[in-house]
């Protein structure tokens, strides 16, 4: 019991899962809103905000509060979200470009009897734009002060 009790009261991991579902959940009420929620959206990657950069920004601000910014945690996770953040929008993002590009390529050979240039439909939604970035950031960064503020340190 006293396992589930130290989970719980972690500030900054519960800081990381409110950022996560935080996000998660605006970006399906954000789909549903605009008629285009699909289930992959659910646990699938892009969209407005980042879930991304939500989690590793709250983890990280969570981590600040608790250990302080001259620690050895603080930094860890300070690097860890830049990274994760810099993968989401750079990598991620272009490989669901070039999805977008090999989707098209497929949609034309098969409608021109070709053998498809791949087998399946790619995933398209991968990574995140600036601004789902920038907005999974204060995402992040208001749920760990409100997990923090909530939860005894």
């Amino acid at each position: 019991m006293q396992i589930l009790m130290d989970l719980v009261t972690n500030q900054a991991l519960m800081s990381a899962l409110a950022g996560w579902l935080i996000a998660q959940t605006a970006k399906i009420l954000l789909e549903i809103a605009k008629g285009q929620f699909s289930k992959e959206r659910v646990a699938g990657g892009g969209g407005m905000p980042s879930a991304h950069s939500a989690t590793v920004t709250a983890l990280a601000t969570g981590t600040a509060i608790t250990c302080g910014l001259h620690s050895a945690e603080f930094a860890i996770a300070f690097f860890f979200a830049i990274i994760v953040m810099y993968d989401a929008m750079g990598v991620r993002y272009e490989t669901g470009e070039e999805a977008k590009a090999l989707n098209k390529l497929r949609e034309r050979d098969l409608k021109e009897g070709r053998e498809p240039v791949t087998d399946k439909k790619l995933t398209e939604k991968l990574g995140h734009t600036p601004k789902e970035i920038a907005v999974g950031f204060l995402v992040g960064l208001g749920a760990a002060i409100l997990v923090c503020a909530v939860i005894p340190g």
